[in-house]
């Protein structure tokens, strides 16, 4: 295994991390707002574990792009599906929903009331989700793209 297979795999299972800490997020601030709830420490922390591990993945996805195969930065790159997803099209969508997420998280911790801080979360944590989702199947279906 060389150091390009080991950072992908590891770009490739944290993901997993990811998208549960996400989703748990989202269905937490959801219950919260819609629920009248108190912001507990464990929303605090939910939220503040999916902003840590969005980020981890960033500086993962930060090493990888330097030493993969597919990003190019060439003439050709462009015109290739692949290349261009890779190159361009994945960081610059990853990138727009992690800051939706420091960006919800940021602005959770200034709002007084607790229905205002799960609204905050969850508006901000479900557009990164969508904006991952989107990446996701840019990245399967490139012709959409």
């Amino acid at each position: 295994m060389n150091g390009y297979s080991f950072i992908r795999g590891l770009h490739s299972g944290f993901r997993y991390i990811i998208f549960v800490l996400l989703v748990l997020a989202i269905i937490q601030a959801l219950l919260g707002w819609l629920g009248k709830r108190p912001y507990t420490e464990v929303n605090r922390k939910v939220n503040l574990f999916t902003l840590i591990a969005a980020h981890t993945q960033l500086l993962i996805g930060i090493v990888l792009y330097f030493i993969s195969p597919f990003v190019q930065f060439n003439s050709a790159t462009m015109k290739d599906p692949v290349s261009r997803y890779f190159t361009v099209e994945h960081w610059v969508m990853m990138i727009i929903a992690i800051a939706l997420i420091t960006i919800g998280y940021s602005k959770s911790k200034k709002v007084v009331l607790p229905e205002s801080k799960h609204q905050t979360v969850f508006i901000f944590y479900i557009i990164a989700l969508f904006v991952i989702i989107g990446a996701i199947l840019a990245g399967h279906f490139p012709v959409l793209g």
